[in-house]
Parts: C-alpha cells; sequence; structure tokens
C-alpha cells in the first residue's frame, strides 16, 4: 500500500445529478503538496493520478512496471495547466449541462465520465493532456454534444 499523507488540497468532485454516485470529474487544486504520495484518483478510476513534493535528497529506486491484462470501456483524461487559464464546462452522462469552473497554473482536473468543453482564457496557455490509451483518434474517440 502507498505511504499517504494529508497535503493542503482543494477538491472540488462533480457528481452526476442523474446518477449522484456517479463521479464525472475532480478538480485538484494545491496550496501545499506533501513530501509523500497524495493520490488524486479514487482506486477503481482506470485513469490514476497523484502529487508529490520531492526533495533533492529524495530517490526513487530503479524499478518498472509489470505488464497487467486491463481492460477499460471508457476514455478518461486529465489535464494539469502548466502556464495560464481554461475554463471548463462539465456535461451529465445525459449531456445536459452542470457547471462550469475556472482552471489555473498549477490546477490538475480529471475527468471520469460524463462530457466537457474548454475555452482557452490567456495567450500562451499551456497545458498537458493525458488519456487512458490506446488513443484510436477523434473519429473513433470522441462525439461532439449537442448542446
Amino acid at each position: 500500500m502507498p505511504r499517504t499523507l494529508r497535503c493542503s488540497v482543494q477538491r472540488m468532485k462533480v457528481h452526476s445529478k442523474i446518477e449522484p454516485d456517479t463521479l464525472i470529474a475532480i478538480v485538484n487544486r494545491f496550496d501545499d503538496i506533501s513530501e509523500y504520495r497524495t493520490d488524486l484518483s479514487p482506486p477503481e478510476e482506470f485513469l490514476q493520478g497523484c502529487a508529490r513534493k520531492i526533495s533533492k535528497s529524495v530517490q526513487v529506486p530503479a524499478h518498472k512496471h509489470i505488464g497487467i491484462v486491463r481492460e477499460t470501456t471508457i476514455t478518461q483524461e486529465s489535464w494539469i495547466i502548466h502556464k495560464g487559464s481554461v475554463r471548463v464546462a462539465y456535461y451529465d452522462i445525459d449531456d445536459s449541462f452542470l457547471l462550469e469552473t475556472d482552471l489555473h497554473e498549477g490546477d490538475c482536473a480529471i475527468l471520469y465520465r460524463g462530457g466537457h468543453s474548454l475555452e482557452v482564457l490567456e495567450d500562451n496557455t499551456i497545458f498537458y493532456e493525458f488519456k487512458t490509451g490506446p488513443y484510436f483518434g477523434v473519429d473513433a474517440d470522441k462525439e461532439n454534444l449537442n448542446v
């Protein structure tokens, strides 16, 4: 089991209005990150994320991840805002609007299900995007919402 201690993180969890137990997304905003691993995703989700502040003296032992057969039925993604800001709208599992929020430098949003849109608010915004794979391209992997 990973060693996990609390860090100062504000979490905004977005749940479905249709199925209140269904998690749509989590937005993580950090005031301070612990030197120990802080898991950002519930363990049952396909896309897993963690945060950790690492000091100069810390060494991670050489290791590799073993092959495990995993089967997914959904593409999940996350965004880490490196520079600038974006506005994100979240949509429920029936495509109805849920809420809108702004993400700023250092924020991490993890999208589990439902829909979303993104509007860039500042020139030269840079963000990293990670998805469960393999990714088969726009035509096979995305469906536009009629909103």
